[in-house]
């Protein structure tokens, strides 16, 4: 059974940093690519980034590139998600999720909230 766990999420201030963790068991952090998404309040779900299983990132909203980065730790078979210079508008859920041999992201973990005071 697949099992991702987000964690690090919690309450900064503007200009703070914080490392969300995306634990995997069932399934290697190697294999498919894992991507994080977020969900701020009242918004729809917005796709981050993400990491092949090669190491390449990619960062998919232009407002968090240069702030946010990807790595992995294949010995603990887990993603980061640092995230430096937080600002409000990065309050939000965040989600890890990993592809499938289909090509979507059939692997959700659960969520971590992060709020940004001003």
């Amino acid at each position: 059974q697949v099992h991702l766990a987000e964690s690090g999420g919690g309450l900064v201030q503007a200009g703070d940093s914080l490392r969300l963790s995306c634990a995997a068991s069932g399934r290697t952090v190697s294999t498919y690519p894992v991507g994080w998404f977020r969900q701020p309040p009242g918004k729809e779900r917005e796709f981050l980034a993400e990491i092949r299983w090669s190491g390449e990132t990619t960062y998919e909203l232009d407002s968090v590139k240069g702030r946010f980065t990807l790595s992995r730790d294949n010995a603990k078979n887990t993603v980061y998600l640092q995230m430096n210079n937080l600002q409000p508008e990065d309050t939000a859920i965040y989600y890890c999720a990993q592809r499938t041999v289909r090509g979507g992201f059939d692997y959700w973990g659960q969520g971590t909230q992060v709020t940004v005071s001003s």
